[in-house]
């Protein structure tokens, strides 16, 4: 970043805590609520912590920014018409702001996320994950507190319900952000999260408590802890950090826990008709449908994952084990009895030479076939590469000797491809497994010994070395 524009963002984050000292200012002098106040100064400094967090450095998560950035503005857009609709007798529709309010909580869910911890690019479990947990943990704390919040809260069942969601999304933020910092110890950009995270959460604790006893009073000071903990999460994306490596556990964890919830509120509905209100029950059934959708997601990956290591362990024209797995066979090999074989075909380039690759490949494929009918099944046969092959034999150096030779003898007719007639060799070394490193090595100067003699099979001897 230039020097010239850290220094613009660095006074926009001046003019952001600026506006919010000002504000304070505004209503210790003036006790009264006033649309300037209330409705300009208060919700810009909501759009400016917007702002701030959309402008932070290259080195974060752009996920992380654009969503911490529109969380931020769908907070002030829900701010702005709540406070609109106090001052002014024409009403912006109230429901608006209640939603905006609900959208933040998993925007910052997953901001907190990706800012903070090690990911790359956002999945489709991980996106699932984080709207099961709002849904989930909202369906169980909403629903059964529902009929307690009524004695305490003024407005209809949907307006009471809405109310308490909101703490209950806090709790969630709170929960994951203290997970993370006790993961990344004195990480000034998780402390600032969780700073910030705990000073929203305790506002809105106290708003709701003071909704709920003494009674809230509109534009009270107390609301600017809700700005205060916007600007502090915005100015954790200006620092560096390390990454927590909180895998997908966490939060499939927290999705399973959240369906388990949600279950819990359907089956006391289910049981008990009437304990809850239709409305409470919707983000119950939509957590358990999102949880079969995922279900069916994690499968199809699951399976996509084991096809693709599959096929990274498999030669493709072959159908073969690739040299991939071949190495990875011979390093797990303990000093038991066993030979390793290493084979280079004689006269195959001249087949691709005169008859062209897609003959030679086909070949190859008739190759692999004689070879597969004569190595038993316990047995390892790979195509290493080009005409190399190679072979883990499992028992005494007699077994290792005795399928050499029929592999030697399977190529001892031509393969009729086409028109052409194709008559091939092969030249085999042979080492035994003594339980020490480079068995490779050996058995490639073997398989040259045997090339070099004219064909057949050479047993590596360690005077050979010499």
């Amino acid at each position: 970043m230039a020097i010239g524009t850290e220094r613009g963002y660095l006074k926009l984050r001046l003019i952001a805590i600026s506006i919010l000292l000002l504000h304070l200012g505004v209503r210790l002098v003036f006790k009264n609520p006033s649309p300037f106040a209330d409705l300009i100064l208060f919700n810009t400094v909501a759009f400016l912590a917007a702002a701030v967090a959309f402008s932070a450095p290259l080195f974060n998560d752009q996920l992380a920014v654009i969503a911490l950035g529109w969380a931020f503005v769908i907070w002030g857009v829900g701010s702005s018409i709540s406070t609109w609709n106090s001052f002014y007798a024409f009403q912006i529709w109230p429901a608006a702001s209640e939603i905006t309010y609900s959208l933040f909580y998993p925007l910052v869910l997953f901001a907190l996320l990706r800012a903070l911890t090690s990911r790359n690019k956002p999945s489709a479990l991980e996106l699932l994950d984080i709207v099961i947990i709002t849904f989930g943990m909202s369906s169980l704390i909403a629903s059964f507190f529902l009929k307690t919040a009524m004695l305490h809260f003024v407005g209809s069942q949907a307006t009471v319900f809405l109310s308490i969601l909101y703490p209950v999304g806090d709790v969630v933020l709170l929960a994951i952000a203290v997970v993370i910092v006790v993961l990344q110890v004195k990480v000034l950009r998780s402390f600032l999260f969780l700073l910030g995270i705990a000073i929203f959460t305790a506002t809105d604790l106290i708003f709701l408590w003071k909704s709920a006893t003494t009674g809230y009073a509109f534009a009270s000071l107390i609301d600017d802890g809700w700005l205060l903990g916007l600007l502090i999460m915005a100015e954790a994306l200006w620092h560096r950090g390390g990454e927590a490596q909180m895998s997908d556990r966490i939060t499939s964890i927290a999705a399973t826990i959240a369906l388990i919830f949600s279950s819990t509120v359907l089956i006391t509905a289910a049981v008990q008709r009437g304990f809850f209100p239709a409305f409470a029950l919707i983000p119950a059934i939509i957590t358990i449908a999102l949880a079969f959708i995922r279900m069916g997601i994690a499968l199809r990956e699951a399976r996509s994952a084991s096809q693709d290591r599959e096929l990274a362990r498999i030669d493709e024209l072959t159908g073969l084990a690739n040299r991939r797995r071949f190495l990875a066979e011979i390093d797990a090999l303990t000093p038991l009895d066993g030979t390793l074989l290493l084979m280079d075909l004689d006269g195959f380039k001249s087949v691709n030479d005169t008859l062209g690759h897609s003959v030679g490949d086909e070949l190859l494929q008739h190759i692999a076939v004689r070879f597969s009918r004569v190595v038993p099944a316990d047995a390892l046969l790979a195509r290493l590469g080009g005409d190399e092959f190679g072979v883990i034999v499992h028992g005494g150096a007699q077994a290792g000797l005795d399928i050499a030779l029929a592999l030697r003898s399977s190529l001892s007719y031509p393969f009729h491809i086409g028109t052409s007639s194709i008559s091939v060799d092969v030249s085999i070394g042979r080492v035994i497994n003594d339980g020490k490193a480079d068995l490779m090595r050996r058995a490639d100067i073997a398989m040259y010994q045997a090339k070099n003699s004219g064909g057949g099979v050479a047993l590596w001897k360690s005077e050979e070395l010499i």
